[in-house]
């Protein structure tokens, strides 16, 4: 490859189509080039090239966390099972990723709209802990737990960079979620989103609002921020029997 040739368009735009179409041909198989070797071999600025690889990450077909050297995405798409109770972090660390995250808040509030959600009383303290989801480095989700502070203060000591939340109050706290209800929604991330998530404008999230129960009385609010190329919601269905839930 040289210099970009004349053409229609903005330069980071012909520069985006060209690395589309080498990704997509399987050119970079054994490693895609950084931003300086990128600017080298297209003769451009390196902001030219930042420009071209920020739509190329929000499509998906590049892999980029701060700090670290861009690199072709795999599938690194999340598939929950309807009706399960699931773990971001199992499900991450199962397909073969490490699941870190960037702890924003861990502090213990008071918010009346989450303790109505809990039916409890708008003066209840709860322990709040605000996470960005990582998969090997990747920004994935937007995090936001609250649970009962008066059981859950042995939480405060906790590292959550490399560990889930619902292993911590099982070992730390004595205290087992079995159950709950979600609603998922889509809708488009806002620009604090944006930010927290490396994602261009605009960008699609799936948002999932849980109650988690324990003992079949809720304990648990949580609110995640799914980057949407990277969330796939599944049910099996039969003609008999319509949709059928994951047990």
């Amino acid at each position: 490859m040289g210099a970009l040739g004349p053409g229609a368009g903005p330069l980071w735009r012909r520069l985006q189509d060209d690395v589309r179409r080498r990704i997509t041909a399987g050119e970079f198989s054994d490693g895609f080039p950084g931003e300086l070797a990128l600017a080298a071999e297209y003769d451009v600025s390196r902001h030219t090239v930042r420009e071209a690889l920020r739509e190329l990450r929000g499509e998906g077909l590049v892999s980029a966390a701060r700090g670290r050297s861009p690199r072709v995405a795999e599938d690194g798409v999340l598939h929950q099972p309807l009706g399960a109770l699931y773990s971001l972090f199992r499900s991450v660390e199962s397909s073969g990723r490490r699941q870190t995250s960037v702890v924003r808040a861990l502090e213990v509030v008071t918010d009346p709209e989450v303790a109505a959600r809990l039916g409890r009383s708008p003066r209840l303290e709860l322990l709040h802990l605000a996470r960005v989801r990582l998969a090997d480095g990747d920004p994935l989700a937007v995090d936001d737990a609250w649970v009962p502070a008066a059981r859950t203060r042995a939480l405060l000591e906790v590292d959550f960079t490399h560990t889930a939340l619902y292993d911590e109050l099982r070992t730390r706290c004595g205290i087992t979620i079995s159950g709950g209800s979600e609603q998922i929604s889509a809708g488009l991330a806002d620009a604090a989103t944006r930010e927290a998530l490396d994602l261009p404008d605009p960008s699609a999230v799936v948002e999932v609002e849980r109650v988690g129960l324990v003992d079949g009385r809720p304990f648990e609010v949580r609110r995640t921020l799914v980057r949407g190329d990277r969330f796939v919601l599944g049910a099996e269905f039969s003609a008999r029997d319509g949709y059928q839930l994951a047990r």
